[in-house]
């Protein structure tokens, strides 16, 4: 199998790339566009055909590799059915299976972050997007975002997974690549709470900034920009 985790320094976003092996079909997931050569390069040095690509929701802090990868291999643009991206070709919902040449990922809904967040397990790794984070949980302030849904999502969905599944986020901002779901239920601090009420309460007072680049890239993401489209508008 073929897995590749990389690190965009600006957003410190989490991209990877999935294969059961050379020569064969792989994904793509959580794409940054200014990346889309690296990727590019990276399959063409395995001879991978890129077939799908997922955004796991709608980013605020990046604009989506998704439609630059589109123009140029002609892949498969893929999101939870909940999405307002304009330009998605498939549609899942919960418990869907996507499957590349060998692999299968099964689609979860875990709304709260956003209202569209999905993640999706593969064997024993699951993709998190923004969900849950290392030691941390995605903010549920903006794009329709709610803590009590992210509460379920994490406590009844993602955390009753077995405790050794690899989690990988779509972020993470203290070079941590990958957790477990025993490390994160047992030293996640915002998971140290003992009822819904105190997780609201904990997100209720973040008090964040909002992501620099949230007012381009949320539009540019639901109109699924590509580069020359980005040149010309920004």
């Amino acid at each position: 199998m073929i897995f590749e985790q990389l690190f965009d320094e600006k957003s410190s976003t989490y991209t990877y790339i999935i294969s059961s092996g050379k020569g064969r079909e792989g994904l793509i997931i959580d794409p940054v566009i200014e990346n889309t050569d690296i990727y590019l390069k990276f399959m063409n040095s395995m001879d991978l055909k890129l077939v799908k690509v997922i955004d796991t929701h709608i980013h605020a802090d990046h604009i989506t590799g998704l439609n630059e990868l589109h123009k140029r291999t002609n892949c498969l643009k893929i999101m939870g059915e909940n999405s307002k991206s304009e330009v998605i070709d498939l549609r899942v919902k919960e418990n869907d299976k996507i499957n590349i040449e060998n692999l299968e990922l099964k689609t979860i809904y875990t709304p709260g972050h956003t209202d569209c967040s999905y993640s999706f397990l593969l064997n024993d790794k699951i993709f998190t997007g923004d969900t849950l984070l290392i030691n941390g949980t995605g903010r549920t302030d903006f794009q329709n975002g709610d803590a009590r849904a992210q509460y379920d999502s994490l406590f009844n969905k993602i955390l009753k997974l077995p405790e050794d599944t690899k989690v990988y986020p779509a972020h993470d901002y203290n070079g941590q690549k990958y957790s477990t779901i025993a490390k994160e239920i047992n030293n996640n601090p915002r998971l140290q709470v003992n009822s819904l009420e105190e997780y609201v309460d904990i997100m209720s007072n973040l008090n964040l900034a909002n992501p620099k680049m949230m007012d381009v890239a949320v539009p540019a993401n639901l109109k699924g920009l590509t580069l020359n489209q980005i040149e010309n508008k920004f």
